[in-house]
């Protein structure tokens, strides 16, 4: 490892990459269908209750672990639990590290599908259709080319590093993103039928609120929302300064995803009403559609009935989600390329390429066997990776990590009772919540 370690420079920054981490494609199509499914506002209120009670937590543990080490994600949870067992830490991390791979393998081929969306319009405008209709159709070919532009497209600003690569990037593209959405709202606002979406989405039905299956749903969803498990928030929290507060950086983080979770139900809700206004159908079994049939069906099909302004709205809504996307491979790619520079001493160039060259190969087994292993890798990482490594990271932080729990110990020394109640609050009730959301998903498989 080098003499220096990259870092990010700025509180700022260190803020609009890690919420770049965790506004992810998921959380822009999976929480306002999630809303509308589960009483509407009802679900937003649960949401917030449960993004406090486990997602914000979550957050916090995964950071303070990498931050407290100063370390990649394998090194830190190896640190962590050396007074039990550092190769048990660092075969968990080890685990996270092949998670971030198998993540990366099928978000790369749907990041590539936003991309190919988003250029199909420019290629209308100017009078390319037959390109513009191949780009907007799912094929073969278009994965092979696009999948591995976006894999490259994030290796280049990885292979920069932290503050000239992440940081630099990210502050770029998040304040984009905001002003796409915020652009793509105040349109879809003004179209007919979306006033019917608005109430669906904010009017609180409180009679579910007592609903295990919203309460449940809601509590999972903040906690896969903050993009939590795989490793990147602990590698983004032990590029900061130990003596931050981690506290308040997971805070900010959380309220700026939340933020963008809310606003996106504001642009998503209202569109599938607009849509059902033009015909399209939108409720499948009484649920309206949500996942990769709302953003390559029934949007398209929207955007296209709409006429030429169709083509615009298509343009920045795509590049919209491929903004988020991309904020997003960059945390990720960024967990195995420190674990390479950091414990394998190569410099970050070459991690970079070998990461890529992973995925890549990842990427496309899942292409030439779409059908048999793309939907089994999504369910494997969201399902059980995802909250199997949350559910570790509150066990190190509250019970292994020197045999004891660090925070409640801090507490005691520096007489903070605050602290000690918090820490107290992540070794018994965290996981006890989280075995709660991983165990009603497991059923309902």
């Amino acid at each position: 490892m080098g003499l220096t370690r990259d870092t990010f420079q700025s509180r700022i920054g260190f803020i609009l990459a890690a919420a770049g981490s965790a506004i992810g494609l998921g959380n822009i199509w999976g929480f306002p269908t999630q809303a509308a499914n589960n009483g509407g506002g009802a679900f937003v209120f649960v949401y917030l209750i449960m993004t406090l009670l486990v997602g914000l937590p979550a957050l916090y543990t995964e950071m303070y672990i990498g931050n407290r080490h100063q370390k990649n994600s394998v090194e830190s949870l190896a640190e962590a639990c050396s007074g039990f067992s550092s190769q048990f830490g660092r075969w968990a991390g080890l685990f996270g590290l092949l998670g971030s791979i198998l993540l990366l393998s099928f978000y790369m081929i749907v990041a590539g599908w936003m991309l190919s969306h988003a250029l199909a319009p420019l290629f209308t405008f100017i009078g390319m259709t037959d390109t513009a209709h191949w780009l907007l159709q799912s094929s073969f070919e278009r994965d092979l080319l696009f999948t591995p532009f976006f894999i490259l497209l994030t290796g280049l600003i990885i292979r920069q590093g932290v503050q000239k690569g992440i940081e630099r990037w990210s502050s770029r593209l998040m304040p984009l993103l905001f002003i796409l959405l915020i652009c793509l709202i105040a349109y879809i606002l003004q179209q007919p039928g979306a006033e019917e979406g608005l109430k669906v989405y904010l009017t609180p039905n409180f009679d579910k609120v007592q609903d295990p299956k919203l309460i449940i749903s809601a509590m999972g969803q903040a906690f896969f929302s903050l993009s939590i498990g795989i490793g990147g928030m602990m590698v983004y929290g032990s590029y900061m300064p130990k003596d931050i507060n981690i506290g308040r950086l997971a805070l900010s983080v959380t309220a700026l995803d939340t933020f963008i979770a809310f606003a996106a139900g504001l642009l998503i809700i209202p569109t599938l009403y607009v849509a059902q206004q033009l015909g399209q159908q939108v409720f499948v079994n009484g649920e309206l559609m949500g996942g990769p049939g709302l953003i390559f069906s029934i949007l398209p099909t929207l955007f296209e009935s709409m006429g030429d302004i169709g083509q615009y709205v298509a343009l920045t809504f795509f590049a919209f989600m491929s903004l988020a996307a991309l904020t997003s491979t960059m945390s990720i790619t960024e967990v195995p390329v420190a674990f390479l520079v950091e414990d394998k001493n190569l410099p970050r160039n070459q991690a970079t390429t070998l990461v890529s060259l992973v995925v890549l190969a990842a990427s496309l087994t899942l292409v030439f066997n779409f059908d048999t292993l793309f939907g089994a890798v999504i369910t494997w990482v969201n399902t059980f990776q995802l909250p199997i490594m949350g559910l570790f990271y509150f066990l190190v932080i509250g019970w292994i990590w020197k045999r004891g729990n660090q925070l409640a110990d801090h507490a005691y020394v520096d007489a903070k009772p605050a602290l000690r109640l918090w820490a107290n609050y992540l070794r018994y009730v965290c996981p006890i919540l989280l075995s709660l959301v991983f165990i009603s998903v497991v059923l309902a498989l």
